[in-house]
């Protein structure tokens, strides 16, 4: 991608002292940016003997260049081994290996070049949260990023403005233009495809005046539409400009809409052929232009600018975005959405890839702080152009990220919703002495006691569940020779808890000759046993499955309220189940039995005179300890 960004100011590194007669046409192949054949060039003179520390930077830096980073490592990997090496070739370097995946060695020569450069924004950044790139890449992604697979191509597309149904790009597909010396690919056209139901295809050379020979790269579009900015070599009315070291220089123009077609090109009054202005984006007010520069003045290598567009068309002054924006590296592609908030792309602030993109809000008459948009946005590889509407909430990215089609694609992004989980923590104990539980079994249950999931707990007694917040919950714990016992979790956020669960030993529910349990209850009219009634059936399979020669005698008994025939029958049906359930869970046949007894065994003698509470006491199952 390196090819497509350096359309407008790419970062030519110092040719240093070291080079001679041997270098000379390499150099000059180097100078004009054609980095394919200065390392062609490079190598026969490691071929010939007459390889050196320089000519292995340059290597370097061609191969990086040209976006092979195995190429690149190669050869500033034998660099770096040096004495007295120029920090740029650490940096550089570390963002090779940041690129290849390799963080322990980016983070290494991070240092190193901080070492030697403390007072230099990128170290700085490095330094406050050497952790920050692990952390990205962790971290959930904010957008999900799908490849247009209809407008890209094997060559390169970027950018993306989105006008009614019309969206404007660039693109080196025209095979017909002759080929950029820096890539060997075409030089790059401005398209325009159309939006159709939901995808964006059928992309045409953009017609009228805007496109030629040379490169034509990033558009803005005038909000009534009749202005199109874009930018191009220094080459208007069939004069190609060099400047004074021989270079072709980006500029910035405009394009009219008149019948229907783009006529006539017009050069902004503060371009220069001794240095590159481009990448033009509107505020949306439309009253002024961002655009990238690397004129004398800046921060970095390129730098972010905006004019003031006044209301008969023409521009104010310059101004600089300032150090809040811009670094010692590249800012590149500015674009502003209908809030204010900018978006660009930056090798200069912290990010996972050579370029990532960024956004600042704004804020009074400026934008605040720079953060990163995260992973999913961004990649281990190049990512800019991005372009917003938060009233859609979609937008584009390009990038040379891994899967694409071409050397560069355009992606749409869409912002994801983080999961809303709930992490809770479990302890399980001894109830009586605190002691840890190992293994004991955890489920997590919903609300319809619905079984979730279920861990088995550490030597420490410890667990961890997770779940979907804003939902009740309920935890239980189960551990051999103790009451299982259960715990509601209410409804929560994103987050994490504690909770701890105390188990007591299971002999605590024998009492005198009957196995205390919680009410068994059913729902009205029926003998179903419901989950919170096998919840407490379980104890008591537990407690006879720990005592093998232990008979029990269910009995069950009714209120008082209605025909006591009825619930006779009811409360034997209730016990029959009851019996059953435990049987079921191996329990053998011989050693329970079950039988209703309706209303005619109350605890609480009423009469006709029974409240509420007296019918609860009444409605009542035992499990009456026949032998043990």
């Amino acid at each position: 991608m390196k090819n497509i960004i350096t359309l407008l100011l790419c970062l030519t590194f110092v040719i240093g002292s070291a080079q001679d007669k041997d270098t000379k046409k390499a150099d000059e192949l180097y100078e004009r940016m054609a980095y394919a054949d200065a390392a062609d060039a490079y190598l026969k003179l490691l071929k010939r003997g007459k390889g050196s520390r320089y000519v292995f930077e340059q290597l370097g830096y061609c191969y990086y260049q040209i976006n092979d980073l195995k190429g690149a490592a190669t050869y500033f990997k034998r660099v770096v081994k040096g004495r007295k090496v120029n920090p740029e070739v650490f940096y550089t370097y570390a963002q090779v290996l940041k690129a290849s995946g390799n963080l322990s060695e980016h983070d290494m020569y991070m240092n190193k070049f901080a070492a030697e450069k403390p007072e230099d924004s990128r170290a700085k950044s490095f330094l406050e949260n050497p952790m920050a790139i692990a952390e990205m890449l962790e971290a959930f992604p904010a957008f999900d990023a799908k490849n247009m697979s209809d407008i890209n191509t094997e060559y390169s597309e970027f950018g993306g403005t989105l006008a009614g149904k019309d969206f404007y790009f660039t693109s080196s597909r025209n095979t017909t233009r002759k080929k950029y010396h820096w890539d060997d690919q075409p030089f790059l056209d401005v398209y325009k495809a159309e939006v159709v139901g939901n995808t964006i295809k059928n992309a045409k050379i953009l017609e009228g005046d805007v496109n030629t020979k040379y490169h034509e790269g990033g558009v803005a579009l005038s909000a009534d539409g009749k202005r199109l900015y874009f930018d191009r070599n220094d080459y208007l009315d069939g004069k190609y400009v060099k400047d004074e070291n021989g270079v072709n220089q980006i500029n910035l123009y405009y394009s009219e809409l008149v019948d229907g077609g783009w006529k006539g090109v017009y050069p902004v009054p503060f371009n220069n052929s001794e240095y590159s202005v481009g990448h033009p984006a509107l505020s949306p007010d439309g009253k002024t232009l961002y655009f990238v520069s690397d004129m004398p003045g800046g921060f970095g290598a390129s730098d972010l600018y905006k004019v003031s567009i006044n209301e008969d068309g023409s521009f104010g002054t310059p101004e600089n975005l300032g150090s809040g924006i811009n670094t010692v590296g590249k800012e590149l592609f500015p674009s502003l959405d209908s809030n204010g908030t900018l978006y660009f792309a930056s090798n200069g602030h912290m990010g996972l890839g050579g370029l990532d993109v960024f956004k600042a809000d704004a804020q009074n008459d400026g934008f605040g702080a720079v953060q990163n948009l995260g992973n999913g946005a961004n990649s281990t590889g190049d990512d800019f152009a991005f372009i917003y509407n938060p009233e859609t909430k979609s937008g584009f990215v390009s990038s040379n990220r891994e899967g694409g089609k071409g050397m560069d694609d355009i992606y749409q992004v869409t912002p994801k919703v983080p999961p809303c989980d709930v992490i809770i923590d479990v302890l399980v104990v001894n109830a009586y002495t605190d002691e840890p539980l190992f293994g004991a079994r955890v489920s997590l249950g919903d609300s319809n006691s619905e079984r979730l999931s279920t861990i088995q707990t550490s030597e420490s007694g410890t667990g961890q569940l997770m779940a979907a917040c804003n939902t009740p919950l309920t935890v239980s714990a189960q551990y051999a020779g103790f009451e299982p016992t259960t715990i509601d979790v209410p409804a929560s956020g994103n987050g994490s808890m504690n909770k701890t669960l105390k188990l007591k030993p299971v002999e605590a529910i024998i009492v005198d000759d009957k196995i205390e349990l919680e009410t068994i209850l059913f729902d009205y009219n029926k003998s179903d046993i419901k989950p919170q009634a096998a919840f407490e059936l379980d104890r008591l399979v537990e407690i006879m499955n720990k005592y093998p020669k232990l008979v029990v005698r269910v009995e069950s008994h009714s209120d008082t309220q209605g025909d006591a025939d009825y619930n006779r029958a009811l409360s034997d049906r209730r016990a029959k189940a009851t019996v059953q359930y435990v049987i079921d869970q191996g329990i053998d046949a011989s050693r329970i039995t079950g039988q209703g007894f309706g209303e005619d065994q109350p605890v609480v003698d009423c009469g006709d005179n029974c409240t509420e509470e007296d019918h609860e006491k009444n409605r009542r199952s035992e499990f009456i300890i026949v032998n043990e």
